[in-house]
C-alpha cells in the first residue's frame, strides 16, 4: 500500500465519520421537541416576566429542574396573563400553563395534569389593617373581590360555604383578568373589604413595596398546586414523564432548595 493511498484511506474514513457524526447531530435535533410553556407573568416570587422577558421566580426554575430530567424536550417560557393561559393552553397555543393551579373538576376534564404537585399554596385574605377580618366567617356582609370561575378560590369558597352553613358570603364569579396588584390597591381604596388569594402571588411584595394599608390574614385553607398540560395524545407522555421529574425532584430536596430560595420557607412539607 501507498503512503499516498493510506493518506487518502484514512481521509475518506475521517470524512465517513464526520457525515455519519452530522446526521447523528440532526437527528439528535429533530428527536427533541419544543413545548411552549406559559408561566404567570406578575406573580413574584411565584413566577413574573413578560413576554420578551425570562421568566423568573420558584415554577420557573422548577420547570428548568424538570427540562433537565427530560432532554427529549426543550422547555420555552413566556409570561402571560392568567385569562390568556388558560385560553393559550386550550387552544393549543401552549403546550403547558403554570401559575400555582390548583386541581378542579372542569380543569381536569379540560387539560391533562400530572399527579405531582409542582408547589404548594396558602390561600390568606387580604383586607385594611383595620377591618377586623382574621378568617373566613369575617367574610359575612362584606363585598369581595370576584375570582376566576371555576378556579381554585371559588371550589374552595363554595365548599367553605357548603360546610359552614350558618355564615353568609357572597362569592362572585369573574373572568376579568385584573392583576392581582391592582385588585390589592381595590381593597385599600375600598371598593372591595377583601381579596381571597394564594399568598404565592406576591402579594406581600406589592404591599410591603406600595406601602398598602393591607395586611394578610394567617393561611385560611392550604393546597397543592399543579402543571396544567394541553390535552393531546401527543401530550400524554409529555404529562407521565412531568410527573416522574416531580416526584424525583422532591425526594431528592430540589424543591424544597427552590421554595426555601423563593418563599423563604419550605413549602414542601405542605405538600400531601
Amino acid at each position: 500500500m501507498t503512503s499516498m493511498s493510506s493518506i487518502s484511506r484514512r481521509g475518506l474514513g475521517l470524512a465517513v465519520a464526520g457525515v455519519a457524526m452530522a446526521f447523528a447531530t440532526v437527528s439528535f435535533a429533530e428527536d427533541v421537541r419544543t413545548i411552549k410553556i406559559a408561566t404567570a407573568a406578575e406573580s413574584k416570587p411565584l413566577s413574573w416576566g413578560a413576554i420578551g422577558v425570562e421568566p423568573q421566580g420558584y415554577e420557573p426554575d422548577v420547570l428548568k429542574a424538570i427540562n433537565a430530567k427530560l432532554p427529549q424536550y426543550k422547555f420555552v417560557m413566556e409570561g402571560a396573563a392568567d385569562i390568556a393561559q388558560e385560553t393559550g393552553l386550550a387552544t393549543g397555543k401552549y403546550d403547558i400553563a403554570t401559575g400555582g393551579y390548583y386541581r378542579a373538576p372542569a380543569r381536569e376534564k379540560q387539560f391533562l395534569i400530572p399527579e405531582a404537585p409542582i408547589g404548594a399554596s396558602l390561600i390568606k385574605i387580604y383586607s385594611r389593617k383595620d377591618s377586623g377580618i382574621k378568617e373566613m366567617k369575617d367574610l359575612v356582609g362584606k363585598k369581595i373581590v370576584p375570582v376566576t370561575a371555576g378556579g381554585g378560590i371559588y371550589k374552595f369558597a363554595t365548599a367553605w360555604q357548603e360546610k359552614n352553613p350558618d355564615y353568609k358570603i357572597e362569592i362572585t364569579a369573574s373572568s376579568a383578568g385584573i392583576p392581582y396588584p391592582d385588585r390589592l390597591k381595590e381593597v385599600e381604596n375600598g371598593k372591595y373589604d377583601a381579596l381571597v388569594l394564594p399568598s404565592n402571588l406576591g402579594e406581600q411584595t406589592v404591599i410591603d413595596q406600595q406601602k398598602l394599608n393591607v395586611q394578610a390574614s394567617e393561611p385560611v385553607a392550604i393546597n397543592n398546586t399543579f402543571v396544567l398540560i394541553h390535552r393531546s395524545e401527543e401530550n400524554q407522555a409529555l404529562s407521565d414523564g412531568i410527573d416522574k421529574a416531580l416526584k424525583e425532584l422532591k425526594a431528592d430536596g430540589t424543591l424544597a432548595k427552590l421554595s426555601q430560595k423563593w418563599f423563604g420557607e419550605d413549602i414542601t412539607t405542605y405538600m400531601k
